[in-house]
């Protein structure tokens, strides 16, 4: 699952990956530097403790990226 988020800081997208299929957890920030996590839940605490809705030019867009990753680690077969 793929995630690209238009952020207010910079032309650059935030992009955001969890493919659980190749073992791939990271981000892209619109700095282009980046993150990565060994587990999906490692990425999902990152993005909920140093991202806020407010940072992005569409706020639900945020969330429902929010709400798509908090549904993959109840259910991983998303």
């Amino acid at each position: 699952m793929e995630f690209s988020l238009c952020s207010l800081d910079c032309a650059l997208p935030v992009e955001v990956t969890l493919d659980e299929d190749n073992g791939r957890y990271m981000i892209r920030k619109s700095d282009s530097s980046g993150e990565f996590f060994n587990t999906p839940h490692e990425l999902i605490l990152w993005i909920k403790s140093n991202f806020s809705p407010e940072e992005f030019c569409d706020p639900n867009e945020f969330q429902v990226m929010v709400n798509a990753l908090t549904d993959y680690l109840i259910n991983p077969t998303y």
